[in-house]
């Protein structure tokens, strides 16, 4: 029996694991045609990939404003190619963009997040929408023996930096909706992820994608980990299951946050936790939430790890690469991703 063939929108897919995404895509012999949506023109290395794909296209959209993202949904392109799926992938950092006043003091993730939500649930062919979550929305406490399933409690601190709670802003937003009759909607709540060539997303502690990693001292959080290529496995499994519902998504490894840095060729830091929590304070006197962010928070004194056992027996979900150091050509560590 041949597979159902699907129209698949992705967004972000300017960005390291939007790219990936594409591509395990592009290979899926469900999926028919590809619109690639980014905030910024095309990289180069997508373009080169698009011209050998016919099935994809790209095409330059801001996700975070109303018009942009109604003309996206209602143009041609959607139309013509019968868009029926749409894979939410967010910013992959914690950063709004440079000289960006945000709306109403919201973070621009969120406002793409409602946006696009609210395009797939008034658009009648949009049948299934798939989400990247964050898996620090889960409430840490102290040490590091926190073992979250997916109805664990989440952090709603209203102290918590605005990029980190946009993080629960658009995890609520989507868990909202995830009983819809029409639109079937899976969101994936991931870790940090770890890209092939050794890059790190979506983690608070890097939110200006810059070592050292700072963490208060006497602590060293549980870092849960997961590749790129098993996020984007995932993606596609729940494609092919249309699924809906809540799922953590997770690899085989967990590490410390000092043992994370060193595989990432970086360094970790610590320092005394009042002194971190006063420059969070001045961080957020001065507006910038960034390095509020970065500076303070649960994530840099406690750790977790994730359950994926939903995943595994409604999806079919099983991590297959592992993370573990390599070497470069010039004999510095780095981190690497590779099949089981």
């Amino acid at each position: 029996m041949k597979p159902e063939m699907r129209s698949v929108l992705v967004t972000h897919a300017d960005e390291p694991l939007g790219r990936r995404l594409i591509k395990h895509l592009c290979y899926d012999e469900s999926v028919r045609h590809i619109l690639a949506v980014g905030s910024g023109p095309a990289p180069r290395s997508l373009e080169r990939f698009i011209e050998n794909a016919p099935g994809v296209e790209y095409q330059q959209t801001d996700l975070a404003r109303h018009r942009d993202v109604a003309e996206l949904f209602h143009g041609a392109a959607v139309r013509q190619h019968h868009v029926d799926t749409v894979v939410f992938v967010p910013t992959h950092d914690l950063l709004d963009r440079p000289g960006r006043p945000r709306l109403s003091g919201v973070p621009d993730r969120t406002t793409e997040a409602r946006l696009v939500l609210q395009q797939c649930l008034e658009n009648g062919s949009i049948r299934q929408l798939i989400a990247l979550g964050s898996a620090f929305v889960y409430h840490l406490v102290p040490g590091n023996a926190n073992r979250f399933d997916e109805r664990s409690a989440l952090d709603f601190d209203p102290d918590l930096p605005a990029l980190t709670r946009s993080w629960i802003d658009c995890d609520m937003l989507l868990h909202a909706e995830i009983h819809n009759a029409r639109l079937a909607i899976a969101l994936l709540r991931v870790p940090t992820v770890v890209g092939r060539d050794g890059g790190l997303f979506m983690h608070p502690g890097l939110a200006t994608g810059t070592f050292p990693m700072l963490r208060a001292t006497g602590f060293d959080p549980l870092c849960a980990l997961v590749a790129d290529h098993d996020v984007c496995r995932a993606v596609v499994l729940a494609l092919h299951k249309r699924a809906a519902g809540t799922f953590n998504i997770a690899g085989h490894e967990s590490v410390p946050l000092s043992v994370l840095a060193r595989w990432a060729g970086g360094r970790s830091r610590s320092l005394p936790g009042p002194l971190l929590r006063g420059a969070a304070g001045a961080a957020r006197l001065f507006g910038a939430e960034e390095w509020r962010t970065r500076l303070d928070g649960p994530h840099t004194r406690f750790g977790f790890t994730l359950d994926t056992r939903l995943a595994e027996r409604e999806l079919g979900y099983r991590p297959a690469y592992r993370i573990a150091p390599g070497r470069r050509d010039d004999g510095r560590i780095r981190i690497e991703t590779s099949r089981a």
